[in-house]
Parts: structure tokens; sequence; C-alpha cells
């Protein structure tokens, strides 16, 4: 029985309650908003935003790993949703509550699979710079999905360029009372994310209390909304659009299996949110886990984020992931372990069931703004100057998979990048980096010539190659050494040093013995230096081992030590 009850649950430190209580509390009242907003950007009731904010939040407190990641309705989970599920059918019906069910099903079964199946290295199969790319670009998305709301006008169009480009062009009939409402809202919003804690600080504040505030605000900036349309009747008498009907009470739980047309067109766009949802997650976790001096465990983070997902198919409808808002105004709060959450949840079924008729005349246009404003943090313009620093090819592939994103949609714009990645690292891994070495004066290091002043043997070339050698790189380590024998004269030794290869496939062995056979032939000899331990089992093994021309030296040094001739080499070093 302890087996079902989690570590932190077992030993609960009493001296923690109070501050996961008020945590708790903190979290639920905050993040209302948000589940209402992005229930809508899925396209989804508004109500189906509060009803994933309980089972599955318990779900992924007792089985997940993090201490403090807060699971609930995502920007990311709730775009894609729309992207895949709009054409599917129209959004808000009954048709269309049930795909986003089955979406949320799927994607949890698979996370759940992984998780079982401790797959979550998979986490690492996509780089930092396309999921960087992928995610600003979904953030773009975001922002043109509602700026509809922000102006009160009807886009047309299917693609979101089109409908950007039909609301530029008809700004002139915006709705006044609806535009004023919620750029009033935007522009709080902003100052308040970049601006308010400073000053705040600079008043005498501390910075934690700083930070608690600037995630009270947006919370306030909504009531506020909710407050001047109530007051001066703005829905009614001047036709702002609001939230409109929240209906009230717990959420049925409605177990189904959805059918073989339904698998088929959803498992796709399933696995990329899958994708996704694991590699969002787990960064999530891992990089609070380092804030707090913890550990997490990839596969009970995916078992985790599964779990909350298929409770959410049955109990309200929408996919979940581990949000990073969500997530910042728990810690901010003062979460301290998985019992925040669960608190949170059960004063949620008190919102759902008392309070969540409150907020049916809450302006769209202030939720827009304030999904416009989470949308802009999430494009992540200082990745893409790193990378353009650090690496070209990186910056591309977030270019890329970012464009593709905006230009063919979610699925394309991922599977572009994910193509480009594959493409960057055959490229890195077909192009080894090769050096021709030498000692550096007094020392018995090597390093490049081209970088060193350093000695060199005549007749002797010293070369290093960095990089595991298989059937795709074997054609350049050829051409390359080819090319640095032609510029020695008379050579009669070629050194390969093996420090910087980690593996040799079979064609490599096989490569390399054509390669001693023919330098043999022109009177060459060749030996191995520095070649590691597993490298080295492997050719023992082989008839290139025993067929070796030259020696294999435990270092370059020796190497240098047995072919320098007796007047060059200096005991001594």
């Amino acid at each position: 029985m302890s087996r079902l009850i989690p570590a932190w649950l077992q030993h609960y430190p009493k001296e923690k309650l109070g501050a996961d209580v008020a945590a708790g509390l903190i979290v639920t009242i905050l993040v209302i908003p948000q589940s209402l907003a992005y229930a809508l950007l899925a396209g989804l009731p508004p109500q189906l935003g509060l009803y994933v904010s309980i089972l599955p939040v318990i779900a992924y407190a007792l089985l997940g790993s993090s201490m403090v990641q807060a699971v609930g309705p995502v920007a990311i989970t709730a775009i894609m949703t729309y992207s895949v599920l709009s054409p599917l059918a129209t959004p808000t019906t009954p048709g269309y509550i049930m795909l986003a069910a089955a979406l949320s099903l799927l994607s949890g079964l698979m996370l759940l699979a992984c998780g079982l199946l401790r797959l979550g290295f998979l986490s690492q199969l996509l780089s930092r710079p396309v999921i960087s790319g992928f995610i600003s670009g979904s953030a773009v998305l975001i922002v043109v999905s509602q700026l509809k709301y922000l102006l009160g006008i009807a886009p047309q169009g299917e693609s979101s360029g089109d409908v950007l480009l039909d609301l530029l062009t008809r700004l002139g009939e915006s709705h006044l009372p609806t535009l004023a409402i919620g750029l009033t809202a935007l522009v709080l919003l902003l100052v308040v994310r970049s601006a308010l804690a400073g000053w705040l600080v600079r008043a005498g504040l501390s910075a934690g209390r700083a930070a608690f505030v600037v995630r009270l605000m947006p919370l306030l900036i909504v009531l506020a909304g909710l407050g001047a349309v109530v007051a001066f009747d703005l829905d009614r008498l001047n036709g702002v659009d609001v939230v409109g009907g929240v209906v009230a009470g717990l959420p049925e739980f409605n177990f189904f299996l959805p059918g073989l047309d339904t698998v088929q067109q959803l498992l796709r766009p399933a696995f990329v949110m899958a994708l996704i949802g694991m590699v969002q997650g787990i960064t999530m976790a891992q990089a609070l886990a380092i804030k707090r001096r913890e550990r997490i465990d990839a596969n009970a983070e995916l078992v985790g984020l599964g779990a909350a997902n298929v409770v959410a198919a049955f109990s309200g409808g929408m996919p979940v992931g581990g949000g990073t808002s969500r997530s910042a105004i728990n810690v901010a709060a003062g979460a301290q372990t998985p019992l925040a959450s669960i608190l949170s949840a059960l004063a949620m079924v008190g919102v759902v069931l008392g309070a969540a008729q409150w907020f049916e005349r809450l302006p769209l246009a202030v939720l827009a703004a304030s999904i416009i404003v989470a949308a802009l943090s999430m494009i992540d313009l200082r990745a893409l100057r790193q990378a353009w620093a650090y690496d070209r090819a990186d910056a591309l592939a977030l270019l890329c998979t970012a464009g593709g994103v905006l230009l063919f949609g979610l699925e394309a714009g991922i599977g572009l990048g994910i193509v480009l990645s594959m493409a960057t690292l055959l490229l890195r891994v077909s192009t080894p980096h090769i050096a021709v070495v030498g000692r550096v004066p007094g020392t018995e290091h090597f390093r490049n010539v081209a970088r060193y002043e350093v000695e060199t043997l005549p007749g002797v070339l010293f070369v290093r190659i960095d990089e595991r050698l298989f059937f795709g790189n074997l054609g350049a380590v050829e051409q390359r050494l080819e090319q640095e024998l032609a510029l020695i004269e008379a050579p009669h030794d070629l050194v390969l040093v093996m420090s910087g290869v980690n593996l040799m496939d079979t064609t490599a062995v096989e490569v390399f013995a054509e390669l001693n056979q023919d330098l043999a032939a022109r009177g060459i000899r060749l030996h191995l230096a520095e070649v590691k331990g597993p490298v080295q089992d492997r050719l023992m093994k082989s008839a290139f081992w025993n067929a070796l021309t030259g020696e294999v030296f435990l270092s370059a040094n020796a190497a240098y030590a047995k072919l320098a001739p007796a007047e060059v080499w200096c005991p001594e070093i």
C-alpha cells in the first residue's frame, strides 16, 4: 500500500503545511482567468479550463516527480488543439469537444507509455533552438489569433497570414469600446511585466514581495475589466463581447474510447503534442529542480504528465501540460511540495461549484490582452541572438522552425525543425574536425600546428581526428589524410592520434585496413596513439589490428619519442 503513496506524502514535513495551503489558495485565484482564457484559445467552452484544473492536477501531483511544477491548461497545447481540430469541427460544439478529449487521451497514453517504458531520454530528441523556434512561432500564431478579440472584428481568411492581413486592412472598423478596454488592459499588463517589479524594489519592497505583486496584478486587471463591464453595462449597451455562459457544477467523468477514424485523424498531431509536452514539461521541471537543489525523474514526469492528460480526457476534455506561468505562480506563492497543487485543485472545486458564473461578463478583449502578453514573453529573441553568435546552424534551425510554424502550421513546423536538426548533426559528423599536430616545445603536449608554435619530425605526420569514425565521414577523413601526406617531403610514418575517437564502425575498420595496405605499398607505416579502451577492445578482434604496419602508442608523446632521430629527442622531457 505504501508504494501507492508518493514518498513526499509519506514523509511530509509538517512545517511546510502552512506554505502549501497558502500557495494552493493563491494559485487557484490567480489562474482562474488564465484557465478560462486558454480554454477559449483552444476553441473550447470556458468552464473546461477550470475542469482540467482539478483531477489532472491531482493526478500529476501524485505521480510526477517535481515538487513545484504546476500542470493545467497551457498556451502551447491550447493553440495546438485549436490548430488541429478547427478544420475538423466547429469550435465549442459537442463534436469538437469530443475530438479535443480524444486528442488529450491519445497524447496522454503516448506520454504514459514512454514513462512506463523508461523512454524519458526521448525528451532530448529536439534541440533547444528547435524548441525555442517552435514556441516562438506558436507565440506569434497565438498573438494573431487574439487580435480579433482585441479589435472586436470578425476576420476573414483561414491561414494566420490571411487573418492578419484582413485585420490590418480593416483597422478602421474596430469596435471602439472593445478596442479601448482591450488596449488599456494590454498596456497595463505590459507595464506590469516590464517595469513594476523594478519600481516596487526601488520603493523599498523586497524582491520576493515585488515578484508576488507582479504575479497578482494580472488578476486585478482582469477583475477591473470585469468591473468596468458590469458598472457601465458595456456588453448590453455597447456590444462588448464577453465570455458568456459559464456552466457551474463539477465535470462528469465520461469514460470513452475514440473510434478508429478519429484515432487515424489525430494520431500524428497527438504524437507532436506528446513530444512537445514531453520536452517542455521535463525542461521546466529540471529548471525548477536545479533552482531548488532537487532532482527529478524524467520517466516519472512522463507518467505524471501522461496520467494528467488521460484524466483530462475523461473529466473536461482539454489537453494539459506543465505550465511555465502556472509553475512560476506556484513558486512565487511559496509552494513547497505537490500538496500545494492538490489543495489548489480542491479549491478549484469550490470555484466551479459556486463562483464560475461570476466570470460570465468578463470581456474577451481583456482575456485576449492577457494571452497576448503571455505569448509575447514566449518569443525568445535572446535564444536567437545567442545561437547566432555561437552557432549559425542552430540559429538557422530556430528561424526555419519558427518560419515553418508560421507558414505551414504547427506540425509542419516541428517536422521541419527535426529535419534541420538531423541534417545539421549529419553535416557535422560527416565533416569531422581533423588537425595536424606537433609537440609544444618543452612539454609532452601536442597541439594544432595552425594555432601553436610546435615541433614536428621530418617525414612524420601526426594527425588528430576529433570525431567518431563511421561510414558517413570516412571519405572526408581519407581525403584529408591524402592532402596532408602530399604536403610533406618523403613521408615514412603516419601517426593517427585517436584521443577524440569514441567509436569506429565496421566500415571504418575495413577502410583503415585498406589505408594500412595502401600506405605500406608506398613505404609509409601507419601508427595509432591514444586509442580509447572501448575502441581498442573492438579493434583487437579485427584483422586490421594484427596487420597494422606500425605500432600502437599509449600517447602521442611516446610515438614522438620512438620516431624522433636521436639528435632530436630530448630524454629529460
